[in-house]
């Protein structure tokens, strides 16, 4: 599958997130009988290096099935190692976590890998997702435009979420929107990606954006 990327790039706000603190919630709290947790799959997506493992590590309950492989020689050569240069591992099938964000709501975790190279896992992992969550290097927008084509090709809802690395100027979100191309209708936000917090916020926002998708059609 071949996808070719026409968008321009541009000079790159943190809306607010809706806050769902389910760490706060009693652990003994009444449920209702015969009530079954509502299973719901996002994929987090993004280019080489952008923060997709530590995403669904920071907030998965469970320890992460991660698909991990040494960065060789060969490898550097074809991703772009620029500003990740301390990575020694790379994804190369998926990231699996899982978060239970109520007492009937659970949302299971898939990490693509970002790599062009692996494209071809993306339909069948993406199959029966509600939604995704595109992480962006503002360092490196042009590795973004790959997730970004593929969701809208695709018609899954998404949200973009901009991860802040230390020391990386923090653009306007309006400029890094202009230089995605993606609608006004998409919402976009800032986190850390190593933050519980940060990355909570973004299922919330994916998962009210997917809903309201839902509920339009």
């Amino acid at each position: 599958m071949a996808y070719e990327f026409s968008r321009p790039l541009a000079p790159i706000e943190a809306s607010p997130v809706a806050e769902l603190d389910a760490g706060s919630l009693p652990s003994r709290l009444p449920r209702r009988k015969e009530t079954a947790l509502l299973p719901v799959k996002i994929v987090v997506a993004g280019g080489f290096g952008v923060g997709k493992t530590t995403f669904v590590g920071a907030i998965s309950e469970i320890t992460p099935l991660t698909t991990e492989a040494a960065v060789t020689a060969v490898s550097a050569g074809l991703d772009d190692v620029q500003f990740v240069q301390g990575k020694e591992t790379t994804t190369v099938a998926i990231d699996f976590g899982r978060v239970t964000l109520d007492q009937s709501l659970v949302l299971y975790l898939f990490g693509a890998p970002g790599q062009n190279r692996f494209l071809f896992l993306w339909d069948e992992l993406v199959t029966g997702a509600i939604g995704a969550v595109v992480l962006v290097d503002t360092r490196r927008l042009a590795d973004s435009f790959l997730a970004v084509d593929y969701f809208e090709r695709a018609r899954i809802p998404f949200i973009v979420a901009v991860n802040c690395f230390d020391g990386v100027v923090l653009h306007e979100p309006e400029a890094v929107r202009r230089a995605l191309a993606v609608p006004d209708e998409v919402p976009l936000i800032h986190l850390d990606a190593r933050e519980r917090e940060g990355t909570k916020g973004a299922l919330v926002e994916v998962t009210k954006h997917a809903l309201s998708r839902a509920r339009a059609h």
